[in-house]
């Protein structure tokens, strides 16, 4: 992603934690059972999504992925495996409009993305929530942009060992200066204001640019910060404790109060469920695809 694009995640690598849990005895397994019986599952082919949702009495829970960078739109320089706003967007409007969908999963699984993108998907989780009840499901890693869209849900379930908080913005710049002097490269600029040019590799930024920028981040920090202790019914203050960039696990996240519940992808879909008040057989309806494979 260019540099001079404003993110809200530094982390775009992704640390993995492997771990092998074995289960053992009847009474987890037929607590298991009881959780998720009569669900079953059912794939929405790309582009068929109002055909496949057409008709019938089938009650349905929607999974949409939320997998890579999160990013507005499709593009030539969007990274590959990026979450692109404008389609999660519509798969929730059409699972939203959808009667036979009772609540709908985001399986979320970023390590943040820009700011409009994560305020394009907040948007359609607010107007949903008025609608039906949205239940985050965190895979991997939900941090920074990622956990903004995950706190404005209606509830939050997260693995254990679940990568998220990073509470924080990031706007980098390169200063390649030093480079361009020992190749003996000079740059001539017009422009038609001081900071036209603001943010070119060819120099550093002066005082007057990084109180400006400062001033940016600033204010989608506060935007952020404010936004996490409203959906997470936090004051600002407390939110304010640990809106310090840190990465947190899944576990130590429910004792902040960052997440809800501790668990997987079936368990976040239970809840929604109940959250729906559903009684009977559920279908799980998969809208799209994840893009990290």
């Amino acid at each position: 992603m260019d540099n001079d694009k404003l993110l809200v995640s530094p982390h775009k690598n992704r640390w993995l934690l492997a771990a092998v849990f074995v289960v053992i005895g009847l009474l987890a397994v037929t607590v298991l059972w009881s959780a998720y019986a009569g669900i079953t599952h059912q794939q929405v082919i790309p582009g068929s999504i109002a055909k496949a949702f057409g008709g019938g009495k089938t009650q349905k829970v929607a999974v949409i992925y939320v997998e890579g960078q999160m990013v507005a739109d499709k593009s030539e320089d969007a990274a590959k495996g990026s979450a692109f706003s404008s389609d999660i967007v519509k798969c929730m409007r059409a699972a939203t409009d959808d009667p036979e969908v009772k609540a709908i999963v985001l399986r979320v699984n970023s390590p943040g993305g820009t700011p409009v993108a994560a305020e394009e998907i907040i948007s359609q989780i607010n107007r949903t929530k008025a609608v039906k009840p949205v239940v985050i499901s965190m895979g991997d890693m939900a941090t920074s942009a990622a956990y903004y869209i995950s706190s404005q849900a209606n509830r939050i379930v997260a693995n254990p060992d679940t990568f998220t908080g990073s509470i924080g913005v990031i706007w980098t710049f390169k200063n390649k200066s030093k480079a361009y002097d020992e190749l003996g490269v000079t740059v001539y600029v017009a422009k038609s204001g001081n900071f036209k040019d603001m943010g070119s590799e060819w120099r550093g930024l002066t005082e007057n640019e990084k109180s400006y920028v400062n001033a940016i981040i600033n204010e989608s920090y506060d935007r952020f910060v404010t936004n996490v202790a409203k959906g997470r019914n936090m004051s600002v203050d407390k939110v304010k404790e640990i809106a310090d960039g840190r990465i947190f696990t899944g576990t130590t996240a429910k004792g902040m109060g960052l997440v809800d519940d501790i668990g997987g992808l079936y368990d976040a879909v239970s809840i929604a469920r109940n959250m729906s008040n559903t009684k009977g057989k559920v279908t799980i309806v998969y809208m799209n695809e994840p893009t990290v494979k």
